[in-house]
């Protein structure tokens, strides 16, 4: 496998979602909790999806219950709880593991492409992102701690 497109995730409304609909797109790929620290970033996100998807961004959004059981919910408690309270219009996935043996084939994939600090696989907390150019390459990891909006430029540069 040599690009995102080559792996399928699944909607969370239950639908085959394969990354090659993604094809020249821009996409940034985070793993999400809806009772996180972290969790306000949803609205920076949809921010970003906003203001860049005209351009060729996509967002997509993979909720994780693998750190602190953030995300207890099943799919329609995660996609009620994100558009009520976040207004969220961009692609979100099924819950997903990101670690350990049962995690998506796309997150092993992710993982192996832009390591973390110290050159360690894992990812760490909820709200790591991965960003991904035009052409399916995995171009950087960003930890929980980056706010969306400091994206932007590394964005831009994609688009």
């Amino acid at each position: 496998m040599t690009s995102i497109y080559d792996f399928t995730a699944e909607t969370i409304d239950g639908q085959p979602a394969p990354l090659a609909d993604y094809r020249d797109k821009v996409v940034l790929i985070v793993n999400t909790a809806s009772k996180c620290g972290f969790t306000k970033q949803y609205a920076g996100l949809e921010e970003l999806y906003r203001k860049y998807r005209d351009r060729g961004l996509v967002v997509l959004g993979f909720p994780c219950n693998q750190f602190g059981q953030q995300e207890p919910g099943d799919a329609e408690e995660i996609k009620s709880f994100c558009s009520l309270t976040y207004d969220v219009d961009f692609p979100m996935m099924r819950k997903v593991d990101v670690n350990g043996p049962s995690a998506h084939p796309l997150y092993a994939y992710l993982k192996a492409q832009k390591k973390g600090v110290l050159g360690t696989e894992g990812i760490k907390w909820n709200f790591t992102k991965f960003l991904v150019d035009r052409s399916g390459k995995v171009t950087g990891r960003f930890a929980p701690t980056v706010e969306p909006k400091a994206l932007e430029g590394a964005i831009e540069a994609l688009l």
